[in-house]
């Protein structure tokens, strides 16, 4: 039975599925971690196309002089009241503050823009996403884990679609650094 606590508090997943992976993996707790990983990668592919309507803004201000806004939207309000829900928001607005993202996924930067930093870093489309972008950045306080893994983790954990809509970074005295959105305009119209 502590194998299944200590399974339980390390992943977040039920007692009986907790079982089920020891089971599966002959009592070997760090393989039965990596099997209910994967389910629960399974789990939030599954949830993706569910509507995301509900959810939170969270906001983080550093020293006065750097601030985010955050949109982190979930299925219901009852996950969105959760401390799992609420500690995600804060992790993913305290890192876009401290790691500068521009955009809130791949296929939202636009081609000039990649061809542009793929030009100035000599990189590829994976490290200019590393750069640029919120989900395929390793989150600031453990690089072993990106924000769109802890997002998947989310979903297996809580059981709903959990979906960052956008954000918005903002620095004293500069101009906006990222808007999380694709636009990048200034709201005008053509």
């Amino acid at each position: 039975m502590d194998q299944i606590k200590q399974l339980r508090e390390k992943t977040g997943a039920g007692i009986m599925d907790c079982k089920r992976a020891l089971e599966e993996s002959d009592g070997n707790l760090e393989n039965a971690e990596v099997l209910l990983r994967k389910q629960g990668m399974a789990s939030a592919a599954k949830k993706a196309g569910r509507a995301a309507n509900q959810g939170l803004i969270f906001q983080y201000i550093h020293g006065g002089r750097i601030g985010c806004l955050l949109e982190l939207n979930c299925e219901t309000d009852f996950v969105a009241r959760t401390d799992d829900f609420q500690q995600l928001g804060r992790d993913i607005a305290q890192h876009i503050i401290g790691m500068m993202p521009q955009y809130v996924r791949a296929e939202d930067v636009p081609t000039d823009v990649r061809e542009r930093e793929r030009r100035i870093h000599d990189g590829s489309d994976e490290e200019v996403d590393r750069k640029l972008v919120l989900m395929a950045q390793p989150f600031v306080r453990d690089p072993k884990k990106t924000i769109g893994g802890m997002v998947q983790e989310a979903i297996g954990k809580l059981g709903e679609n959990i979906v960052v809509r956008r954000f918005t970074r903002y620095e004293l005295g500069e101009a906006v650094v990222g808007d999380g959105s694709d636009s990048g305009d200034d709201g005008a119209s053509e």
